[in-house]
């Protein structure tokens, strides 16, 4: 992480240090692309804590940055998943409007909380990122396989009457899947909520939006995985503007992350319509669990004046 290191401490690279810095975002993004496409959450869940975690970069252009890493993500998948049927028009269309919004106000929070505390700041979002990400990654353990799948014993009413309803063929499983999603009210307000940290901490919502239609709205797995990449093309490219306008977004440092995106997001799309629902939420597992415990060393260290020895 030394080239991305320089960025911050000396404001300019010099040429064999451009070039690595390029050549390892590039190589960096296509891989983060392809796991975060198949787990559903979008390049920014997986960049942003990595780059906060192992890196003195300024956290707000490192934010501004995971958002478009996680938008170009969702825009390269939203093609191949609509064409194999497994994004949900009628979910993508109900879950966009409080993403938007939410992302919107998150982004301009973001750049207040920076504005007013300074280094205090960043620690503090260091450390609540890395609680969120365990505490998600808790959920998908407790859910068990029971989340591939899920079913659903009550419907509520509003959910029936937005229909919110469909099928898809399950290629490892061979046969058609028929599925019926519900609590459609309170996903609502939770996809506000989402979009909000999503903008805040510029993971782009998909962490948490898998979560809120799988284990709330008791939509299929690979369903939510799918509608997550829509949503992120979405919600993102309202949710980056604040950070733009703001001067948070850095070309040069966004533009091999933004095409490793393209490259990986189309790999991914592939992969996941024929790998398994339970390797999924393994990887997810494992990278949200990854991630955090980095992220908790470096904001409890930065707060307490303490030194935490973890790689």
């Amino acid at each position: 992480m030394g080239a991305f290191n320089q960025v911050t401490t000396t404001g300019a690279l010099d040429g064999d240090a451009a070039f690595l810095l390029v050549l390892t975002s590039f190589i960096l993004s296509t891989l983060i692309a392809i796991i975060a496409v198949i787990a559903g959450v979008g390049g920014g869940v997986l960049f942003t804590p990595i780059m906060l975690a192992f890196t003195t970069i300024d956290t707000l252009i490192i934010r501004s940055t995971g958002l478009v890493v996680a938008m170009f993500s969702g825009l390269v998948s939203s093609g191949p998943f609509m064409r194999k049927g497994l994004a949900d028009v009628k979910i993508v269309f109900y879950c966009a409007i409080p993403i938007i919004l939410g992302g919107m106000l998150g982004s301009y929070a973001a750049i207040a909380l920076s504005e007013i505390m300074g280094a205090e700041g960043d620690a503090i979002v260091r450390l609540l990122l890395g609680v969120i990400l365990v505490f998600i990654a808790i959920l998908f353990i407790v859910g068990g396989s029971k989340t591939e799948y899920p079913e659903v014993k009550k419907v509520s009413p509003f959910s029936a009457w937005l229909n919110l309803q469909g099928s898809y063929y399950e290629e490892s499983l061979g046969r058609v899947v028929h599925y019926q999603s519900t609590r459609a009210g309170i996903g609502g307000l939770l996809f506000l909520l989402v979009g909000f940290t999503g903008g805040f901490f510029g993971l782009g919502g998909g962490w948490a939006v898998v979560p809120v239609l799988n284990l709330v709205m008791t939509t299929p797995l690979k369903i939510s995985a799918a509608g997550s990449g829509v949503l992120l093309a979405m919600g993102n490219s309202a949710a980056i503007w604040p950070y733009i306008t703001y001067g948070a977004l850095i070309a040069a440092l966004a533009a091999p992350w933004m095409l490793g995106q393209v490259i990986g997001g189309i790999m991914g799309a592939h992969i996941l319509a024929r790998v398994k629902a339970t390797f999924i939420r393994y990887i997810l597992i494992f990278l949200l669990f990854f991630t955090s415990i980095k992220l908790i060393a470096r904001g409890a260290e930065s707060l307490l004046g303490i030194e935490i020895p973890i790689l």
